[in-house]
């Protein structure tokens, strides 16, 4: 996984070292909360080999953080599991620190007024 050259001028190597292969397996499909991948393509993304990312998966999934269907992998849907994870958070502040923080303004913002199809409407 590359980094920006701000936080390679920035970050101790402690910093740099203390992510670990869950935690940057979970940062990675926390960013892409919307698929679903193979292990393999988390991998290649994310540049650890692929037994490293099968076996962090496989924990992350005993752990409720990830779910599994065939042979792909995606984040839960669990915001209150996801929030109590150490992993988590230490994955979202390297993203924020890297990228910035969320708007949720801006967000807001660009939200759509009526609600998703796939949202039940008790009308």
């Amino acid at each position: 996984m590359s980094i920006d050259r701000e936080t390679f001028e920035s970050a101790t190597e402690g910093e740099l070292e203390g992510v670990s292969v869950p935690e940057r397996v979970l940062g990675f499909l926390a960013t892409h909360d919307d698929r679903a991948f193979e292990a393999r393509e988390i991998a290649s993304r994310i540049d650890i080999d692929d037994g490293s990312v099968s076996t962090a998966l496989s924990r992350l999934k005993e752990r409720g953080l990830v779910e599994h269907k065939a042979t792909y992998w995606a984040i839960t849907d669990d915001a209150d599991r996801l929030e109590r994870s150490r992993g988590y958070e230490r994955a979202t502040a390297l993203f924020n620190e890297q990228l910035g923080e969320e708007d949720e303004e801006a967000w807001r913002d660009h939200a759509p007024d009526d609600p998703h199809p796939s949202i039940e409407n008790d009308r």
